[in-house]
């Protein structure tokens, strides 16, 4: 038997999540992998109502559908960025407040730690998100940048997150980074850094999302070769490079989906990511967990994509071999 095909209803938080219920299971689903956001999963309700977390659960049961992680990248953005505007639209009302950004930057804080009590109670053992970054504006190094100025970002990761990830320790749970653009880890030399500043501590690993390093150049299998053992979570997500002369891979400030952008996410198994070589590198690092189907192509119906992209997955996916191949020739 294959792992548990999850869907992360980020991208449907649009949808009633007893009504998306009714269409993962229908699309194929084994389980999902819940969004804080919309009405998925409320951090606040959660500590606040003590049946919350048991009317998630049930709710998902009755729909037969399995439940592995929850997700608060949202707010997980906040808690390094250099707050601004765009943070309004993204975070909770509770969380943005005045817009003060050291405010916003410290409701974000505790915010997180609350995830992890969340996730305790709803009795998840890893939250998935993101960290953002103080320092991601200075990515080209012009006007060149001095080494302090990077440094003291990836001290800002530890002297924030630190005390979030001392409360997940308390809780049991693991909070896994999906590495991605604007975050403090964005490739493999960045999340090797990024452990180092947090003194490899053992509740901080990654969310493997694939889709988000091809672009960059980097084979996604040289990120799980790199960091076997903390690869807590696996996003199964596609993206197509497109350079043809006059789109660049920056994609000049174009939104997704505009066809003159040098790469856009597509649906599973419609891009460039080699998925089969990911599920035998995952194999050998005896990565057991879901694969979590992100979903997001500017140019299919969601519907269409969700349920082709399950059952791609399904196919794509395969168990290690219990024995060598050529073990009958064996003396």
């Amino acid at each position: 038997m294959g792992r548990p095909v999850t869907l992360f209803t980020g991208q449907w938080a649009d949808l009633k999540l007893q009504d998306l219920c009714k269409k993962a299971r229908d699309f194929g689903y084994d389980g999902l992998e819940l969004a804080c956001w919309g009405d998925h999963f409320e951090v606040d309700k959660a500590l606040s109502d003590d049946t919350y977390c048991a009317r998630k659960r049930e709710l998902l049961e009755k729909h037969d559908l399995k439940l592995f992680s929850i997700s608060n990248h949202l707010v997980g953005q906040a808690v390094l960025d250099k707050i601004d505007e765009r943070h309004k639209s993204i975070l909770p009302p509770y969380v943005y407040g005045d817009g003060n950004p050291d405010k916003v930057n410290e409701r974000a804080i505790e915010e997180m730690k609350n995830t992890a009590r969340a996730a305790q109670k709803l009795g998840v053992s890893v939250v998935n998100g993101f960290t953002g970054s103080s320092i991601w504006h200075l990515l080209y190094d012009f006007p060149p940048t001095p080494k302090s100025m990077i440094e003291a970002g990836f001290q800002l990761l530890a002297d924030r997150w630190n005390p979030i990830l001392d409360v997940f320790q308390e809780c049991g749970v693991k909070f896994a980074l999906e590495v991605h653009p604007t975050e403090i880890a964005f490739d493999i030399y960045s999340a090797e850094r990024a452990l180092q500043a947090l003194d490899h501590r053992e509740e901080f690993g990654f969310n493997f999302d694939p889709s988000h390093l091809i672009w960059q150049g980097v084979d996604p299998v040289e990120f799980i070769r790199a960091f076997p053992n903390r690869i807590y979570h696996v996003h199964m997500k596609d993206a197509k490079v497109s350079l043809n002369g006059k789109s660049g891979i920056l994609a000049s400030h174009l939104s997704f989906g505009d066809h003159r952008r040098g790469w856009d996410f597509r649906s599973v198994g419609r891009g460039g990511v080699q998925f089969e070589e990911i599920i035998r590198a995952l194999n050998v690092i005896q990565y057991n967990g879901p694969l979590s189907i992100e979903w997001e192509d500017s140019g299919m119906d969601r519907e269409h994509g969700a349920r082709e992209a399950c059952q791609y997955v399904k196919n794509v996916d395969f168990a290690p071999s219990s024995r060598a191949f050529d073990a009958a020739f064996a003396e």
